[in-house]
């Protein structure tokens, strides 16, 4: 449904999406009709193309197959499949994820999952790809030294949702903020410090390339950003059997924290600021989670 309710904006952005399932043609076509997709969903019934991708999800068959008492089999199908459904509904699956081609049909990037329940959002593949996405939910803020917008790549999630908090900052002029490595150098490195969340797992931040900047009263060579930049903090909601029951109980999920950063300008470094921010996120049960409640 994401990718329906973002496909104007993947249009604006010359991308075009197709997608594709080991369901049979009627079931796509029933889906399609109840969820007004109106990009193609092609049928990969027998799986010779999620094959062919390298892609089949072979663990659903070993997990079911004359060795499925082994150990390390029972442990992977608990893993990897049967935390959505029984199996005679997964077999022929592929490892969720998307590739992302050229006009020649050549593979650029893909973002894909160990974990059958995971899903990497669409909005989080437009952020991770630098492509422009409208702030939905967002947090606005401005110091004397920056001005930031934070924001998460969706409103909305569910088990196994892996998404992004974004922020958006501009430094004031003549101002700059400082980047991995700076901190060896006794600065405080701009960056989310989030609260520990249940049911949620945070990644490491992803910060852009910065830049060097030379404080010459100091003679210190740093790394710095002086420009607009953006960095994420992905996150994963807790797809595991044991986190799904608690969190089908839940309406929305709230993430809080902190936007830390040290700025300084040609004369003048400023003190460390921490400005408080939080984050609430509905959440939506998908219809075989609703069926296996």
């Amino acid at each position: 449904m994401e990718l329906q309710d973002r496909s104007q904006e993947l249009k604006n952005s010359g991308i075009s999406i197709a997608a594709i399932s080991y369901d049979s043609k009627e079931i796509l076509a029933d889906f399609a009709n109840r969820r007004g997709i109106t990009f193609p969903l092609l049928s990969d019934d027998d799986s010779s193309v999620i094959r062919a991708f390298g892609i089949y999800n072979t663990v659903a068959e070993e997990g079911v197959g004359p060795n499925r008492d082994d150990p390390e089999i029972a442990a992977d199908y608990a893993r990897y499949v049967s935390a959505l459904g029984t199996a005679p509904v997964i077999i022929g699956t592929p490892y969720p994820g998307t590739f992302m081609l050229d006009a020649r049909g050549r593979v650029g990037s893909r973002f894909f999952e160990e974990f059958y329940a995971e899903r990497n959002t669409t909005s989080n593949v437009m952020l991770k790809l630098g492509i422009g996405l409208s702030p939905i939910a967002a947090v606005q803020g401005e110091t004397a030294q920056l001005k930031f917008t934070a924001y998460p790549s969706n409103p909305v999630v569910t088990v196994g949702t892996r998404f992004s908090l974004a922020v958006d900052v501009e430094p004031g002029p003549d101002m700059h903020v400082y980047a991995p490595g700076a901190d060896a150098m006794g600065y405080r490195v701009i960056g989310l410090r989030l609260a520990p969340t249940e049911h949620v797992h945070f990644e490491p931040v992803e910060f852009p390339d910065s830049e060097i900047y030379h404080f010459e009263p100091l003679d210190e060579y740093v790394p710095v950003y002086q420009q607009p930049f953006t960095i994420l903090q992905e996150a994963v909601v807790d797809a595991s059997q044991e986190a799904r029951a608690s969190l089908l109980e839940l309406d929305a999920l709230t993430i809080s924290g902190s936007l830390d950063y040290q700025a300084c300008d040609d004369a003048i470094c400023y003190n460390p600021v921490s400005i408080p921010v939080s984050f609430t996120l509905d959440l939506e049960l998908l219809d075989r989670q609703r069926a296996n409640r």
